[in-house]
């Protein structure tokens, strides 16, 4: 994929028109079915390969010589572009010349995805003779075929396009396809422009998995980017291929964050766009960025995405400034921060805790986590801004804090729990789940400090050996809902399923509070899981227990690749080096895994302050910066 193109297929290369098969073009099928016979038969595939984000290569053979045995004479080679590009070879191995009928048979029902995913495509669509390949037209729009050679015959009823191709011994032909939607125009991937607002880090050291794994989470973030038709110069993450290949906010915003060791210019981006999507006026809602909802599991009413944005927008700015977001640029993007701010302060009222939906709904732990996490990095931003307000959020932080520590514990014979939320009737509601993490992700505040947290020394004690106990660590990450809670389901959207981005924030958490042993189990099962999805995580695999010789289960309704999923791989890698920027301040922390659980790691074209940073862990621990911007000192 390389948005707004995308093309799904299975390992047979083959697209039949069943399923989600085809070439799709922001949203919609362009082409559903477009299958090759060499001499009247399909090839036999013998590879399938992602050879890039937004590329695959098929490699199949057939047999066309008469009485040869049973060795192929001919190989064919189809690489696959999401730009709408197919281009097909065919080497000859035979003795003598051969004379190829080639034929693609094509079809379409230009349907939108979700039309197709709920089952509801429609019949295909009758074709036209176009030009130098077919045409296909409805009420929602126009496609097109092109060939190149054009064919040497075309069949409008059958949808079909033929070539007689020669090839001499050990000659190849060959012919490409491009797939249009009519004005839609070329496809224009934002990652693969010269103005990529992520950088090309690279990854070594002694894990085989940190290599492939940078590499491959800077293809699918690329790969995942938007530009906003407000102003084309801002660019965002979608969510993930195939179901949510737009914009969600909160998605958006978390990933932009994760990716900050690749520069400020993606945080930018996110911050300007859904800068102009928040509401305004004199109502309740005014200040937050409208998100839409989320199912919470079985123990909660749905979650309001929207108020997840709005919280992680002052953070994202604060966290972005310290990176090395230009005071300019900050200083614009800080009104829609401090009215952020504002609905937050006016959505708690009298009250100590923030509930979702604000009327009516469950203070949810996590939901906590980000308020107070956005007053404390939005109370630091204020004052480095000398704008009024920030004595006031930190007060009220510390009397959260306070609340938080009384209210959400809940004891029991195992050393207590943080609840996973109180109800309106002040009862927690005591499951244990993965967004206890978010606690444990408190943020980035000047001189290379973290902000305090939600929990008092004791109680994180007791977090880390919780989340590292067997019924929340599966072996392949953090289970959303742990084993030996009432509604587990290793399935489960968020009863029990292993997902990416909350395991990656436990991680970064854990290590951060000096829990190394319990982070770096999780670390060695999600970089496990990793490996077996060839390292293009999906946002979320099933929960089972990981046992010898097994492997993670896929669950049908990910997203792969994941805009979330794909930033973890950046905050995983970037958490054993430990750094902390102060750009402001004209310094860089480096707090390295002193437990090295991966051996020696060295990151290179990582940015801070917008320049070159690279930074090696050596197998004892130690940090050393070996690429800094100029005036950047180093802090230990």
């Amino acid at each position: 994929m390389a948005l707004p193109g995308l093309a799904i297929s299975t390992d047979q290369g083959q697209l039949t028109g069943q399923g989600l098969e085809g070439f799709y073009h922001a949203g919609r099928r362009v082409l559903s079915r477009c299958r090759i016979r060499v001499a009247g038969r399909e090839p036999v595939v013998v590879q399938a390969r992602t050879t890039a984000a937004d590329r695959a290569r098929f490699v199949a053979t057939a047999r066309v010589a008469q009485g040869g045995g049973p060795d192929p004479d001919v190989v064919v080679e189809r690489t696959r572009r999401a730009d709408g590009t197919e281009r097909i070879l065919l080497y000859s191995s035979a003795a003598r010349p051969l004379r190829l009928p080639v034929e693609v048979a094509l079809g379409t029902d230009l349907a939108d995805l979700g039309a197709i995913a709920s089952g509801r495509a429609g019949p295909e669509l009758p074709a036209t003779v176009h030009d130098s390949g077919l045409r296909w037209s409805c009420a929602a729009g126009e496609a097109t075929v092109t060939a190149d050679p054009p064919p040497a015959d075309a069949l409008a009823s059958a949808g079909l396009l033929r070539w007689e191709l020669d090839l001499p011994p050990g000659g190849t032909a060959g012919l490409e396809l491009r797939v249009r939607l009519d004005g839609a125009g070329p496809v224009r991937a934002v990652g693969r422009a010269a103005t990529s607002p992520l950088t090309s880090a690279r990854a070594t050291g002694d894990h085989s998995a940190v290599q492939p794994l940078l590499h491959t989470s800077i293809e699918d973030l690329r790969s995942l980017l938007l530009r906003d038709p407000a102003d084309p110069t801002d660019t965002h993450l979608a969510a993930g291929a195939p179901w949510r290949c737009g914009l969600a906010p909160a998605d958006a915003l978390a990933a932009a964050r994760m990716a900050l060791p690749l520069g400020t210019r993606l945080a930018a981006g996110t911050l300007r766009t859904l800068a102009r999507t928040q509401l305004r006026g004199r109502t309740a809602q005014s200040g937050l960025i409208p998100g839409p909802r989320r199912d919470a599991g079985a123990h909660l009413p749905p979650a309001c995405t929207g108020t997840e944005a709005t919280l992680l927008f002052p953070t994202l700015l604060a966290e972005a400034f310290r990176w090395g977001l230009s005071h300019q640029e900050t200083q614009e993007l800080l009104p829609t921060a401090e009215r952020c701010l504002a609905w937050m302060r006016a959505a708690v009222g009298d009250t100590t805790y923030l509930c979702d939906p604000p009327s009516g709904g469950p203070a949810r732990c996590e939901t906590q986590a980000h308020a107070h996490r956005a007053a404390v990095l939005g109370a630091d931003l204020l004052d480095a801004f000398d704008r009024p307000g920030g004595a006031a959020l930190r007060e009220w932080g510390r009397a959260l804090r306070t609340a938080f520590r009384r209210d959400f514990w809940v004891e029991d014979r195992g050393g207590g729990r943080p609840a996973a939320a109180r109800g309106p009737d002040g009862r927690p509601v005591p499951h244990l789940g993965a967004a206890a993490a978010h606690l444990l992700d408190t943020g980035l505040l000047g001189g290379g400090e973290l902000a305090p947290g939600l929990l008092d020394r004791v109680q994180t004690e007791q977090l880390a050996r919780l989340l590292g106990g067997p019924a929340m660590d599966s072996g392949w990450g953090l289970r959303g809902l742990g084993t030996n809670e009432e509604g587990y389901n290793p399935f489960g959207h968020r009863t029990g399923t292993v997902r990416v981005h909350e395991t990656a924030i436990a991680v970064s958490g854990l290590a951060a509070a000096g829990y190394e042993k319990e982070a770096g189990s999780l670390l060695r099962g999600l970089l496990a899981a990793a490996e077996a999805f060839g390292h293009r995580l999906p946002e979320m695999y099933a929960g089972e227990r990981r046992t010898d010789g097994s492997a993670p289960l896929p669950h049908p309704a990910a997203c792969r690749p994941a805009a979330t999923a794909a930033a973890s791989g950046v905050l995983l890698l970037s958490t054993l080096a430990g750094i902390r920027p102060d750009v402001p301040a004209g310094t860089v922390t480096l707090r390295p895994v002193r437990s090295v659980p991966l051996g020696e790691i060295v990151l290179t074209g990582l940015r801070v302050a917008e320049a070159p940073f690279s930074v090696r862990v050596s197998r004892l621990g130690l940090a050393m910066a070996e690429e800094v911007a100029e005036g950047l000192r180093l802090k230990a």
